[in-house]
Formats: structure tokens, C-alpha cells, sequence
């Protein structure tokens, strides 16, 4: 026998489909949705250079719309952008990543003075409070930590580039990637042109979204990049005046820590801090005691300070939305979903935002 509660849910379920299936706005959003996130996750192995290309194109067009705002033609746009982006690229991989490489390699070969200085320190504790560990125990702990340490540093130094096709498919990378992203640049009219024609016809809803995310999205990576350099350059200064070993190694990873909110400074932490206390230890305290405050004014200044000021028209995520988002494509994408894991959900809010609501029907009393 049939309930009232089940004709309640068969009707609420005919009402769901009756308002959704008619609104072809609805059908194009959601069918572009669906077809982008099935063609990304089957093609992303294969067309990694063509996703990386659209990417970059996407984060310079930016500054090609401004030069056009005063005036440039795009062409003439164009290649000043494209110029100062190998600019860029060349120091990037001529003078940045061998400088980063060569304090990555004198770092991993320390490890083992570092686990000898840290289990030294370590090993006071079962010293002070028997009754809680012992110094067996402790011993094997700092064994199995440095073995694992050492493993993971010789993969980090040696990595994938040292085989024959990870060293072939980085040279046609690095070919391929700058060229398509010119003629992304060059002939953007040309190409979207040829790709709206495979989309919906009718799209106000598709366009809106993207409106949004568009806007949010430049903002954010705007503000991302002028961060990730001033904490970047400023930690460098400072870490040099100090005379922190391994100064750029450690500039670089307070940089883009803040690719990741909340959970980067705090794993950055740990590097700086080690660093500066096996360099210096408690003999000379007052060294270390530099570093700690130099490092904890420099992440107060880039939270008082420097997100509000870029952010202030970026992204309006909430803390817990923006720690679900990192869990979540972090778990689906690895790092490249960590990475992503704001600007996808910009766009999660965004189709969320302009999604029609139901209209509530006035009830008689």
C-alpha cells in the first residue's frame, strides 16, 4: 500500500525533473561541465603540453589586454609578453633551478649530520623522563626516520629527468610549451572562434559562470603571483643577511608555500627552523633566535598585511570551503589538484551562485 510519503518524494522528484530538463541553459551548463571534466580526466596524460600551454596563455593574456589598453596593437603586444615570458623562462632554467638544485643536493647529502645532531638533542628526552620511552626506542625511531629521509632525498635529487624519455619528454616540453603558448596569444580570436562553434547554442547561463570565474580567477592568480615574489625576495634578503644556509632553497619554499592556505606556512616551518638550528644549535642562540623571529615577522606581514591587500577583491571563499577544496582534488588530482584546488572551487561557487533556484509556490492558508 502506498504511503502518503511515498507520493510526497514522487512528486517532489516529477517536480525536480519538470523545472530542470526543460531549462536548456541548465542542459548546457551542465553538459559543458560534464564533457570538460571527462575530456580532462582521459586526455590529461597525453595532452599534459597542450593543458599547460592554455594555462599560461590564459595567465599572460592578462597582461596583453592591458598593453592594448594603452594603445599597442595586439600583435606589437603580443611579442613584448611573449619576449619577457622566455625572459623569464631563461632565468628560471639558467640561473634559478641550477642554484635551487645545487643547495638541494648539499641539503640531502647533510641528512645524516642533520638525524645525528637531531638525535643527539632527542635523545636528553628519555634521559630527563626514563619512565616514558627508552633510549633503545628512541634509537630505533631515528634509524627508521633516517633511512626513510635519505631514500626520499636521493628520489628528490635524482627524480624521473635522469631517464632517457623524463629527459626527452622535458627538451620537447620545453619546445613545445612556449610555442603553443604564442600562438594561443597570437591567434586567440581565431581559435575560440573555431571552438564556440562546438558548444550549446544557448549558453547565457555558461557565459555567466564564466564571467565570474574569469573575474575571480585573475584576481586570485594575480594576487598569488605578486605574493609568491615579494615573500619570496624578502625571505631571500633576509635569510641572507642572517647567513641561513641554503638561503634560496628556503626563499623558495616560503614563496609557494602560500599555494597552499593554511597548511604550507605551517609545513614550511619545520625546514627553516631545522635548518637554522643544526647551522647554529645552542651554542649560538642568539643566531637562531634571528631566524625565528625574522621568519615569524615575515609570515604575520604576509597575513596582516599583504593578503588583504591583494585579495581584496579575489576569491570570497570561507576558510572550512577552501580546506574541503584542498582534501578533495588534492585526493582526486594529487598535486595538481592541491594546486588547482581554489580555482576549481571558484568555480564550484560560481555554478552554485547562478544555478536557478526553485520557486516556492505560495501556500493558502
Amino acid at each position: 500500500m502506498t504511503t502518503q510519503t511515498d507520493f510526497s518524494s514522487f512528486r517532489f522528484i516529477r517536480e525536480f525533473l519538470q523545472r530542470i530538463l526543460p531549462n536548456s541553459q541548465i542542459v548546457s551548463l551542465a553538459s559543458i561541465l560534464l564533457f570538460g571534466s571527462l575530456l580532462i580526466y582521459v586526455l590529461a596524460g597525453l595532452l599534459t603540453p597542450v593543458f599547460a600551454s592554455i594555462i599560461l596563455a590564459y595567465l599572460l593574456e592578462g597582461l596583453v589586454s592591458k598593453a592594448e589598453c594603452r594603445s599597442l596593437p595586439r600583435l606589437v603586444a603580443v611579442y613584448l609578453v611573449f619576449f619577457a615570458f622566455l625572459t623569464g623562462l631563461g632565468f628560471v632554467l639558467f640561473i634559478l633551478i641550477p642554484m635551487v638544485s645545487e643547495q638541494m643536493v648539499q641539503l640531502v647529502q647533510r641528512i645524516p649530520e642533520i638525524i645525528t645532531s637531531a638525535q643527539t638533542e632527542i635523545m636528553r628526552f628519555p634521559e630527563n623522563h626514563p619512565e616514558l620511552i627508552s633510549k633503545a626506542r628512541i634509537k630505533d625511531i631515528m634509524f627508521a626516520v633516517q633511512q626513510d629521509l635519505l631514500v626520499y632525498g636521493q628520489k628528490l635529487i635524482s627524480g624521473s629527468a635522469q631517464s632517457f624519455a623524463g629527459l626527452v619528454a622535458a627538451i620537447i616540453y620545453l619546445f613545445l610549451v612556449p610555442l603553443m603558448v604564442f600562438f594561443f596569444l597570437k591567434d586567440k580570436k581565431i581559435l575560440l572562434d573555431w571552438f564556440v562553434q562546438f558548444l550549446p547554442a544557448d549558453r547565457t547561463l555558461t557565459l555567466r559562470v564564466w564571467q565570474e570565474v574569469d573575474l575571480q580567477i585573475a584576481n586570485y592568480i594575480r594576487g598569488k603571483f605578486v605574493e609568491i615574489l615579494i615573500l619570496w625576495f624578502a625571505s631571500y634578503l633576509v635569510f641572507y643577511i642572517l647567513n641561513l644556509n641554503y638561503a634560496m632553497l628556503l626563499a623558495m619554499l616560503m614563496g609557494f608555500s602560500v599555494l597552499i592556505p593554511y597548511v604550507g606556512a605551517t609545513l614550511v616551518t619545520f625546514p627553516v627552523l631545522g635548518v637554522a638550528y643544526v647551522q647554529w644549535g645552542a651554542e649560538h642562540g642568539d643566531e637562531f633566535m634571528y631566524v625565528l623571529i625574522a621568519y615569524s615577522l615575515i609570515q604575520a606581514i604576509d597575513g596582516v598585511v599583504l593578503v588583504p591587500l591583494l585579495f581584496s577583491e579575489a576569491v570570497n571563499l570561507h576558510p572550512i570551503a577552501i580546506i574541503i577544496a584542498i582534501l578533495f582534488f588534492g585526493g582526486l588530482w594529487g598535486f595538481w589538484g592541491v594546486f588547482f584546488a581554489i580555482p576549481l572551487a571558484t568555480l564550484v561557487k560560481a555554478v552554485l551562485t547562478a544555478w536557478p533556484r526553485p520557486s516556492i509556490a505560495p501556500t493558502n492558508s
